[in-house]
């Protein structure tokens, strides 16, 4: 059955989870940005054949995967989506965390307390994002600039669609001047119970997924405005402001700017 992308509904996704049209977000010079230009979500390993049918209707010109060798063999690769162009940019390292990763999935109550309770779980998110802005200023610019010049419509994603692809929607979304207020309201709709990844850990048995284990589970998969705030403030602490990080730190020209706003923005 052929599904047809609309601005005012969401498709009924079977195998990819945290779908949605980045369109409609308000700039701070009175545009919008347009519908059917920009996609996130998470990956598209699990993808149905219509789901396929419709990615297909999009009419994508790129799709970034943000996941790094690791997250690949887990999941799998993206499904082949006919003209489309797969580019792979790692924004996490694949030994990054590795241990930690196999605690949650394998870990008993007592592990989990020892590296996630007492706010150390929120801790490790809001440095992860903290890090990301730092460190991956060239991944970010080669995104902002494939956008500028040939990439759209192009649908970001990471693993879960959450942290990795919200990051580089909101980088996205900062360099054609969306207001921060609207950047956050987009992020945290990852928290929708119809959107949210589902947590994996490796035994079925009923005391891996009991009650406490998911509350300490919990700040690894929600999407936390404080987590998104924290990379604002590292824009700010470093670069002074968002324009100094835009043209410092992601090397974008007024040039690759206006272009970007051009492509993006109505």
């Amino acid at each position: 059955m052929t599904q047809q992308a609309s601005p005012s509904a969401e498709p009924d996704l079977a195998g990819v989870r945290n779908f949605r049209d980045v369109g409609g977000l308000p700039t701070g010079d009175g545009r919008r940005t347009r519908h059917g230009r920009l996609f996130r979500s998470g990956h598209l390993a699990h993808a149905t054949e219509a789901d396929t049918v419709f990615f297909d209707s999009l009419a994508l010109h790129t799709i970034f995967d943000f996941r790094n060798a690791a997250d690949q063999k887990l999941e799998g690769p993206d499904v082949e989506l006919t003209g489309v162009r797969n580019v792979n940019i790692p924004l996490s390292d694949p030994a990054d965390g590795a241990e930690f990763w196999r605690m949650v999935r394998d870990g008993n109550i007592d592990q989990l307390r020892e590296i996630l309770d007492d706010g150390k779980a929120a801790a490790r998110m809001t440095a992860s994002y903290r890090r990301m802005i730092k460190d991956r200023t060239a991944e970010h610019s080669r995104v902002l600039h494939a956008l500028a010049e040939d990439s759209v419509p192009a649908l970001m994603h990471c693993a879960a669609g959450k942290d990795r692809a919200g990051l580089a929607i909101a980088v996205t979304l900062l360099a054609v001047g969306v207001e921060p207020d609207a950047i956050r309201a987009d992020y945290v709709k990852s928290n929708d119970p119809h959107r949210r990844y589902r947590v994996r850990r490796s035994s079925d048995a009923p005391e891996a997924m009991n009650a406490e284990v998911m509350t300490l589970l919990a700040p690894l998969f929600d999407a936390r405005v404080e987590y998104l705030d924290a990379a604002f403030a590292t824009i700010e602490e470093i670069w002074g402001t968002t324009d100094a990080y835009l043209e410092q730190g992601l090397r974008l020209t007024p040039e690759v700017r206006a272009a970007l706003r051009e492509r993006l923005t109505e």
